[in-house]
C-alpha cells in the first residue's frame, strides 16, 4: 500500500503517548551531570525533551506521559512551566518518575521495563493505541500517519523506520520487510559486510518508498512505536527489560509486526558530537531542521525576556536567544543561549553557548570579581572553537578554548573532552588567562 493513499486517521483521542526519558545519559556527560537527558538544551532555548512534545501536540496528540528516572529536577521544572492544557481539553504532560514501592524496589531496568512499571497509571486512561517515543531524537513527525497505517493494516506493532545509508546502518538496528510492509527480520547493528548485504533495500522498491538516490540503504528502526493497548500488555508480561532488543525481535515471530517507512530529516541526539553537529547545523542557511516552519511549530516555555542587544559585534551564521548581550566580538557558525553575555574583543567560532538560567546582580558580580572569579558569561578578548558551553559558566578574560593537540578524549578539573568537543560544565568556572 503506498504511503500517500493512506487515510489521515481524524480520531487521535484513542492515543496514549508515552516518552522515554532515557536513562543516565552517560554519552552526553557531563551535559547530563546535572540534568536528566531530555532536560539537555537545544538550539539556544529549548530542550530535547520539547521536540516528541511538540510532534504529539501538533499531531493532536495532547495526553503525553515522560518517564525518567535520573536528574530530573529540571525536566520537572520544565515541563511544569512549558505545558498547561485547559481544564475541558483533558490534555496533559506529566512526569512519571522512577519510584520504589512496597510491591518493587527496583530502578527501570531498560525501555520495556519503565513501560511496564507504569502500567498501573497508563491503564486509568481509556485508550486502543499507545505510542511509545524516545525523549533525545531531532525530527518532525505527523504521528497521524503512522498511526492511520498502523490501523488500516490491522497491525499488532509497527515501528517507524528511516532509510539510512551503509555507514550508519552498523549503528541501528535495520529492518527487512516483505511487500505489505509486514516486517519479517531484525538485526541489531549488523557489522557484518554479507549480513547487511541480506538487509538492504531492494532498488525497484525505491519509488514506491520514495527513497531519492541510486545509494544502497537500509530500513533504520526510529525508536517509533505503536503499540495495540493489550498487544503491548501481552508483549510486557515477562521480565523482559528492552524493546528494541528484548521484545522487538520476538514479536516478529509471534506478531503482526509493520514499518512506517518515514522520509525526512531525523537525528538521534546519543552522543556529544551528534548534538553538537545538530546544533551547529541549525545556523546554515539552509539547516535539515527547520525551526522556523510554523505550520508545525516546536514549544517551549515562554520566559518574556527582552530582545537581544548587539552592541558593534560582528555575527555570521549564528543563532541568537532572547536577553542576551553581545559587545564588540566576533561570533560565527555558534549557537547564543539565552540571557548570554559575550564582551567585547572575543571570537567564538563553532561554539554553543547554553545560556544561563538568571541574570547575575551587581552584588554578585562585586563578590565574585572580589575573591577572583569571573562574572557570569565570556569575559573580554576570549577566544573559544570547537565547544559547548553549559549554564551559568564564568569564563575570564584573555582566555583560550579550544581542543587542539589534546587528545578525544579527557577529563580536567576545568573542563571535559568529548569527542573531541571542548565542554565547560554548568557553573564551571575559567579563571582570566587560562589557556585550555
Amino acid at each position: 500500500m503506498a504511503q500517500k493513499s493512506l487515510r489521515m486517521s481524524p480520531n487521535t483521542s484513542n492515543v496514549l503517548s508515552v516518552i522515554l526519558g532515557g536513562g543516565q545519559g552517560t554519552r552526553l556527560f557531563p551535559l547530563t551531570r546535572d540534568r536528566s537527558k531530555p532536560a539537555v538544551p537545544l538550539a539556544g532555548k529549548y530542550r530535547l525533551v520539547d521536540i516528541p512534545i511538540s510532534n504529539c501536540i501538533n499531531s493532536g496528540l495532547k495526553r503525553v506521559y515522560l518517564l525518567t528516572q535520573f536528574n530530573s529536577a529540571s525536566l520537572h521544572r520544565h515541563i511544569s512551566q512549558s505545558y498547561k492544557f485547559d481544564h475541558f481539553s483533558g490534555g496533559f504532560v506529566e512526569i512519571l518518575a522512577a519510584e520504589q514501592t512496597f510491591a518493587d524496589t527496583s530502578w527501570y531496568q531498560g525501555t520495556a521495563d519503565a513501560v511496564r512499571k507504569n502500567l498501573v497509571h497508563l491503564l486509568n486512561h481509556d485508550f486502543e493505541y499507545v505510542l511509545v517515543l524516545s525523549g533525545d531524537q531531532l525530527y518532525r513527525m505527523d504521528f497521524r500517519h503512522i498511526i492511520a497505517q498502523h490501523a488500516e493494516s490491522s497491525a499488532d506493532l509497527t515501528i517507524a523506520t528511516i532509510p539510512v545509508p551503509r555507514k550508519e546502518a552498523q549503528a541501528l538496528g535495520i529492518m527487512q520487510m516483505n511487500e505489505e510492509r509486514r516486517i519479517t527480520r531484525f538485526v541489531e547493528k549488523p557489522k557484518d559486510a554479507a549480513v547487511l548485504d541480506t538487509l538492504r533495500v531492494e532498488k525497484d522498491w525505491y519509488q514506491r518508498l520514495d527513497i531519492q538516490g541510486e545509494d544502497e540503504f537500509f530500513l533504520a528502526s526510529m525508536g517509533i512505536y505503536v503499540f495495540n493497548r493489550e498487544v503491548l500488555l501481552q508483549m510486557l508480561d515477562n521480565n523482559l527489560t528492552d524493546f528494541g532488543k528484548h521484545i522487538i525481535p520476538g514479536a516478529i515471530k509471534t506478531h503482526r509486526v509493520f514499518s512506517y517507512v518515514f522520509q525526512g530529516y531525523w537525528e538521534d541526539i546519543g552522543t556529544i558530537r551528534s548534538f553538537f553537529e545538530a546544533n551547529l547545523d541549525l545556523v546554515t542557511e539552509l539547516p535539515k531542521f527547520n525551526f522556523f516552519d510554523m505550520s508545525a511549530p516546536i514549544f517551549t516555555r515562554p520566559r518574556f525576556l527582552p530582545g537581544s542587544k548587539i552592541n558593534g559585534a560582528e555575527i555570521n551564521h549564528a543563532m541568537i536567544s532572547d536577553g542576551c548581550i553581545i559587545n564588540h566580538s566576533k561570533v560565527t557558525n555558534s549557537i547564543i543561549g539565552i540571557r548570554s553575555t559575550v564582551n567585547e574583543g572575543c571570537e567564538l567560532n563553532r561554539v554553543i553557548l547554553l545560556g544561563s538560567d538568571y541574570y547575575e546582580s551587581e552584588n554578585s558580580i562585586i563578590q565574585f570579581e572580589s575573591n577572583g572569579i569571573p562574572r557570569i558569561g565570556v569575559g573580554k578578548n576570549t577566544m573559544i572553537r570547537e565547544a559547548i558551553v553549559d549554564k551559568n559558566a564564568r569564563i575570564g578574560d584573555n582566555c583560550v578554548i579550544t581542543p587542539d593537540g589534546k587528545p578525544q578524549e579527557m577529563d580536567h578539573p576545568l573542563y571535559f573532552i568529548r569527542d573531541g568537543v571542548v565542554i565547560i560544565p554548568k557553573n564551571g568556572i575559567i579563571p582570566s588567562g587560562t589557556v585550555i
